[in-house]
């Protein structure tokens, strides 16, 4: 308890899943949370639910980053930690994406090899920008504007919100493998520009955890529990108590690094 006490800390895409888990834990420890998302009705929501306050803005885009940063300032002095966790799968909306996955995990049943979707040469211009810009543009967009407060703070935390996607990576996700891998190797990059100045830089590159964003992937669910040694997919618990320790006093001397849980999923493939 108390870890974060007196820490002011702002959550992107925090309205639900991983993002309002780590925001309940890291209210629960004793920090100030400022829940980001895009539909501010969301957040706010989750923000009363929880006790934190609500700001809204698209991270894909410079301005409306820019502008919830000049909002910070209505609701807080400093910044502690940012934790880039908004990210999109790249199938919302999709109608055909289920059917899609339950074809796919017949054949991964039957031996046989199993694709989510055509591969790279159906993959749009649209949906290729839409998840790099999510994912990266939001992240690097993020992380400038906390990176200037946390300087004249004289120091600070970021945690950047990965994927084991983008370490293992998996045909059929080509843009969310690229987006998730580039996170992780900002991370690195941006852990050693920023060590000077006292702010930490880490990334969470979870596994299979049950959330609203991995629904969708339901049939899979039995086969990726198989995979896994501890014999189940995560809980957000699992990923918000990784987020507590890195964003704590108790990770210090941790910087540049990259934490994945993941029930040892990656060491079985």
């Amino acid at each position: 308890m108390n870890r974060l006490t007196d820490k002011t800390a702002l959550i992107t895409g925090a309205a639900r899943g991983l993002g309002a888990q780590i925001a309940e834990c890291f209210i629960a420890e004793g920090a100030n949370v400022i829940i980001n998302d895009i539909n501010i009705t969301a957040a706010q929501a989750t923000a009363e639910r929880l006790g934190g306050q609500a700001l809204a803005c698209d991270v894909s885009d410079s301005a409306s980053v820019a502008r919830m940063f000049e909002e910070l300032f209505e609701l807080t002095d400093w910044l502690d930690i940012l934790v880039n966790n908004a990210g999109i799968s790249g199938i919302e909306g999709d109608n055909t994406a289920h059917e899609r996955i339950r074809r796919a995990a017949q054949a991964m049943a039957d031996g046989a090899p199993a694709e989510l979707d055509s591969g790279i040469t159906e993959v749009t211009d649209d949906q290729w920008r839409r998840l790099l810009g999510v994912h990266m543009d939001g992240t690097f967009y993020c992380s400038r504007s906390a990176a200037g407060l946390m300087k004249r703070a004289g120091g600070g935390n970021i945690i950047n919100m990965g994927s084991i996607m983008g370490t293992f990576g998996r045909g059929g996700g080509t843009a969310y493998c690229a987006a998730k891998a580039g996170i992780l190797g900002f991370t690195r990059a941006l852990a050693h520009e920023l060590a000077p100045h006292d702010i930490r830089v880490n990334a969470i590159a979870p596994g299979w955890i049950h959330t609203d964003m991995t629904d969708p992937l339901a049939p899979m669910h039995p086969m990726l529990e198989a995979q896994t040694p501890l014999g189940r997919m995560g809980e957000p618990i699992d990923i918000a108590w990784a987020a507590v320790y890195l964003a704590s006093d108790e990770a210090k001397f941790v910087t540049g690094q990259t934490l994945s849980p993941n029930g040892g999923w990656y060491m079985s493939q």
